[in-house]
């Protein structure tokens, strides 16, 4: 077996004509990608990053040629990338704005795709949109807006500034995560999110929350096996920058899980 860790990472997915824009040549074509920070950010970790692809309806692969228990049964862990939002209907909802429709079709696979590893006692781990799709795929609910649903609450998401834009969370004392930033009871991370957890999953717990408005910012599945997830996005962070948190101990934890379930 190869030495080096093969972490799965789901498919963000482009669809042409989402956005309205006239598209030429690949851009024709529904796209399935790979973030390069995240990739960078597993590669850091000595790990290689191997994009899982989505099949749908439209595909000239069925889903009944493709069994995502292969995917878990070859790799060491799955990551959820971040991307579009998780489609309400996922969670027993309709959308209150035609913007926060989501995407089903990756609702679906991702889902999928949890269970399968989960099955296989492979380690997953949810970035941003990924653990908003981890709450709903064990029966929690998201908010589809927050600052239409929670207007008292910060914003966690600034027009033009991405992954420059930045709060405080702070850890809840007692968890996986806290334990690995010892000494730490506060941080600051960025945060690209406008959706977020309404309602935790039964068997869920808290590790981390926003100070200034008590969103849930890291959550982790109680019990055995390793399904855990954080609202900022790791792979962006800038060792460069000041205060920021280094994710370093996030990722490390995660991958010695990968280990642990290959022997």
């Amino acid at each position: 077996m190869h030495d080096r860790l093969l972490i799965g990472v789901s498919a963000r997915i482009y669809y042409p004509g989402a956005d309205g824009m006239p598209r030429a040549g690949v851009w024709t074509k529904t796209l399935h990608y790979l973030e390069q920070s995240v990739a960078h950010w597993l590669l850091a970790g000595g790990a290689m990053a191997v994009m899982v692809p989505a099949v749908d309806a439209d595909s000239v692969v069925k889903r009944s040629d493709l069994d995502l228990h292969d995917y878990a049964a070859a790799l060491d862990g799955l990551v959820l990338q971040g991307g579009n939002d998780v489609a309400p209907e996922s969670y027993g909802e309709t959308p209150l704005h035609e913007d926060w429709c989501g995407d089903r079709v990756r609702d679906r696979y991702e889902m999928e795709l949890i269970r399968a590893f989960v099955a296989a006692r492979k380690p997953v781990f949810g970035i941003c949109r990924g653990l908003q799709l981890l709450n709903v795929a064990y029966g929690g609910t998201l908010l589809q807006d927050i600052p239409t649903q929670r207007p008292e609450a910060l914003d966690h998401r600034v027009a033009g500034r991405y992954e420059h834009h930045h709060h405080a969370v702070e850890f809840v004392p007692g968890t996986r995560l806290a334990s690995l930033f010892p000494g730490v009871k506060r941080a600051t991370t960025n945060s690209i999110h406008h959706q977020g957890i309404k309602d935790l999953a039964p068997g869920f717990v808290v590790e981390a929350r926003c100070p200034e408005d008590g969103m849930i910012e890291a959550v982790r599945r109680g019990g055995a096996g390793y399904v855990a997830g954080v609202q900022w996005h790791p792979e962006f962070h800038d060792p460069a920058h000041p205060v920021t948190l280094d994710d370093t101990p996030i990722l490390h934890d995660f991958l010695d899980a990968a280990r642990a379930a290959r022997r």
